[in-house]
């Protein structure tokens, strides 16, 4: 897990036998900006002589906060340091917890809400019947419109893959029957469970783990982890909590100025540092997630996992009882 304090960026533009090539990369480092233009500047160089022996990659790296794809560092401002952890603030505000070996599983819930689609199609074939029926003075025509229209709509739909109606099962009961099936299988796990806004979080208490181990790979797997979380986890090395509210979840409805990855060009820092104040006042009356309980061998705690349990329990506010956000 990398998450670097300072960032540069190098270039070089040159030409070679007649052909004009700019090269821009970036750099990084926790010593010091100008370990990072160093970094920058070696990157650029190597890109360069690659780019112009014929090798086809991108003259120009993308600056995001997180690059799955290329194993970018992590590019976020660091806000605290806890031992192996780091905690940052994310492109859209919230303040997220970064730890290199303590394994979050993150579970994202299907959105099971229908019954206001299958309403709007039969809404929708309603109105269609009435007008043709108005039109042709003909309530036959009507009522074959509405049959018509109102049989195309679920088709649709369930060609889509779209609900009708609500499923009101319990998709929480169903994690928990496959968290209880997994320690069955692994008497020796130790496992926390917490309800999140859309989904749930499961920390593992008893070991620690590289994310490409296999087996953080088969937890992600049987527990059902989301697949973009789970590739970001093996790709940055680390894994990752959201520690603070969603900022539209706590009516804040716009994201932080652009631009948001960090670090910010000086002229945005103050509207920036106003937009983080207000976020943060907002914030405090939410928490971002809540505790459920622990299964397994709960008296099987590593000393690694317990540190980032304590700093997460405490900052993610999942004892409070607060609403969710």
């Amino acid at each position: 897990m990398i998450v670097p304090e300072y960032w540069a960026e190098g270039r070089i533009q040159q030409q070679v036998a007649a052909k004009q090539y700019t090269v821009r990369r970036y750099g990084w480092s926790d010593d010091s900006a100008m370990a990072a233009q160093a970094h920058a500047d070696q990157r650029t160089r190597e890109a360069f002589d690659r780019i112009v022996n014929g090798e086809p990659l991108q003259r120009r790296e993308r600056k995001l906060a997180y690059n799955g794809a290329d194993g970018m560092p992590i590019r976020e401002e660091v806000l605290e340091r806890q031992g192996d952890s780091i905690i940052t603030r994310n492109g859209y505000g919230a303040r997220c917890l970064n730890t290199p070996n303590v394994m979050f599983v993150d579970v994202d819930f299907e959105d099971r809400r229908g019954s206001a689609r299958g309403l709007t199609v039969i809404g929708a074939a309603f109105l269609m019947a009435f007008a043709v029926g108005y039109a042709t003075h003909s309530a036959m025509a009507g009522l074959a419109t509405l049959i018509l229209v109102t049989a195309f709509g679920f088709w649709r739909a369930r060609a889509e893959g779209l609900r009708l109606t609500e499923d009101k099962s319990d998709q929480l009961t169903g994690l928990r029957e496959r968290v209880d099936q997994f320690i069955q299988q692994r008497p020796d796990w130790h496992l926390r469970l917490y309800r999140t806004p859309s989904g749930a979080r499961i920390l593992a208490m008893h070991d620690v783990f590289a994310p490409a181990d296999a087996g953080a790979t088969e937890a992600f797997e049987a527990l059902g982890a989301d697949p973009v979380y789970a590739r970001m986890c093996r790709n940055q090395n680390c894994f990752r909590a959201r520690l603070s509210a969603k900022p539209w979840r706590v009516d804040i409805d716009e994201h932080l100025p652009r631009p948001s990855v960090w670090p910010v060009p000086f002229e945005k820092q103050a509207a920036r540092n106003a937009w983080v104040a207000r976020y943060e006042k907002a914030a405090q009356g939410f928490a971002a997630c809540q505790y459920l309980g622990s299964v397994g061998n709960t008296l099987n705690v590593h000393p690694d996992a317990l540190a980032v349990q304590e700093l997460h329990d405490d900052r993610t506010r999942a004892h409070s009882g607060l609403a969710l956000a």
